[in-house]
């Protein structure tokens, strides 16, 4: 039970749903924030809180292969739903880096690491949709994720460098 006030008790609900290829199951209110229910319950704090109001792109993960500020998305809304956090990146049998994060680390593309993980969800739903090497779509696709620390010269070319080496392999 959550209480709302003093004298009211909303009991919470059970939700299910696929986490970073995991199955998950959570019991709490509907409403209440998926970047509280991942950092707080489930203990997945790769993911930021940056803003809080969805401007910053911090807490950016991916539910059911679309990009998604989980601070203004209901955990109600994932019931069922595949989400993919920064967590969910690395190789699952070695823990190596994958080809996206191995950029960001070779580039420089991370600096303070706040904005870093809801970078890394946006290029790596850009790059799994068929994304390019093309400067411009790379700034489209990461345009709702803000950084204060870099110009983001060093982001787009460790995008540009992770979408080349795709290409190559494919």
């Amino acid at each position: 039970m959550t209480a709302l006030r003093d004298d009211i008790q909303r009991p919470d609900t059970t939700y299910r749903f696929t986490l970073n290829g995991e199955p998950r199951e959570v019991s709490v209110p509907g409403m209440r924030r998926l970047l509280d229910v991942l950092r707080e319950d489930l203990g997945y704090t790769g993911t930021k809180e940056g803003c809080g109001e969805g401007e910053c792109g911090a807490c950016t993960v991916i539910v059911d292969g679309m990009v998604a500020d989980s601070c203004l998305v209901p955990v109600c809304q994932v019931d069922g739903s595949e989400v993919r956090t920064v967590e969910g990146l690395t190789e699952a049998q070695s823990a190596a880096l994958n080809p996206l994060q191995q950029a960001f680390l070779e580039y420089g593309g991370a600096q303070c690491g706040i904005c870093t993980p809801g970078m890394l969800m946006s290029a790596q739903a850009y790059l799994e949709d068929g994304g390019s090497a093309d400067e411009e779509d790379i700034r489209e696709a990461i345009a709702g994720n803000l950084c204060r620390c870099t110009g983001y010269t060093k982001i787009i070319d460790a995008i540009e460098a992770a979408a080349l080496a795709r290409e190559m392999d494919a």
